[in-house]
């Protein structure tokens, strides 16, 4: 009789380890438990320990709360201006509500990778090989806020997709090469003739400038050089009329250095003549010096009689030249020739 107690107290011990073994459930961090009773879904339970009904209440579906990362396999795909590109992607979702997600839809994951796939096909065929090579946050946008929008109701948010390559057929790669190549000869074209243009316009300013400075500078010369004759005349005309006083006065030295100095200047043009190579005097030097006697004889006689009368004083004066003090030497009156041979020079 004690055996049986002790058996019944050993098996009722045993049901009381296994009935709390069976209400007791750890749900751990990042997942979340769905209670059903009698298959009906009662509560959700969160990370931690929690306590069922053994045999009245078992678990149903264990969620994963983490956000969950999906490949989106490649598929062909042709945009608005009949061009078929190969394309794949990414997707994250992320569940927020246990019991929607269990019992709204079958096969979450599966159920969202169709969706996105078929979004893909939509938003991507309605823009065209140059939008979809060049627009890819646009793209994503768009395929964000079409997929979120449709698993909202299965307690699922759709945090990104991204689509990862967009590979259009070889032979269309190769025509936007040569396109893209045509429109960077083109623009090199443009570029290369805009600069020549740039470069023919500074050049003709500079050019234009340059004459300009060059037309100023000729007017400047122009100005300098009438000045300096200008300058040049009134100095002859001084030394003229300096000259002339002086020989009015009585002074024929003056007209003697006047005469020389042209007459040197005539003998040195001579002589540096680049058509001469050889020049003969045809004088002596002393012929010179009895040159510039002779003129002195001459300005003697013009003017009555000069330093011939005033200085010697033993014979009778000359008779005046008819002009004046001021007159000069007239045609009727005869030029000495130099003096004569074997005679010495003349003197003034």
């Amino acid at each position: 009789m004690f055996l049986g107690f002790d058996i019944f107290v050993l098996v009722l011990l045993v049901l009381a380890v296994v009935f709390i073994l069976l209400a007791v459930k750890t749900v751990p961090q990042g997942f979340n438990y769905t209670i059903e009773r009698f298959g009906k879904y009662t509560r959700t339970l969160t990370p931690g320990l929690s306590i069922i009904i053994p045999f009245i209440e078992r678990i149903g579906r264990k969620m994963n709360m983490m956000e969950q990362v999906v490949d989106v396999p490649s598929q062909e795909v042709i945009t608005r201006d009949n061009a078929t590109c190969t394309v794949d992607g990414v997707l994250f979702f992320q569940v927020l509500d246990a019991a929607k997600a269990s019992y709204e839809v079958s096969e979450l994951e599966i159920a969202i990778l169709n969706l996105t796939m078929t979004n893909i096909r939509t938003v991507m065929g309605s823009m065209d090989l140059d939008q979809l090579l060049s627009q890819r946050d646009e793209i994503n946008h768009r395929l964000l806020s079409v997929v979120d929008a449709a698993t909202g109701p299965w307690g699922v948010k759709v945090t990104r997709i991204e689509i990862k390559d967009i590979n259009p057929p070889r032979d269309l790669v190769d025509s936007m090469a040569r396109q893209m190549k045509a429109e960077r000869d083109k623009r090199a074209a443009i570029l290369e003739s805009e600069g020549m243009r740039q470069s023919e316009v500074l050049r003709a300013e500079g050019e234009k400038l340059a004459l300009i400075l060059q037309a100023e500078g000729r007017k400047e010369a122009a100005f300098r050089d009438a000045e300096a004759r200008e300058r040049l005349a009134e100095a002859e005309a001084k030394a003229t009329t300096m000259v002339s006083d002086a020989v009015a006065s009585g002074s024929v030295q003056a007209l003697n250095y006047f005469v020389a100095q042209k007459y040197v200047a005539a003998l040195q043009e001579f002589a540096t003549s680049p058509n001469q190579k050889i020049f003969m005097m045809p004088v002596e030097a002393s012929a010179l010096i009895g040159a510039l006697g002779g003129i002195a004889e001459i300005a003697r006689e013009s003017f009555g009689g000069g330093d011939g009368g005033a200085s010697g004083g033993d014979g009778p004066a000359k008779p005046r030249r008819p002009g004046g003090p001021r007159g000069g030497v007239t045609a009727a009156s005869p030029l000495p020739q130099g003096p004569a041979p074997g005679a010495g020079p003349w003197t003034p």
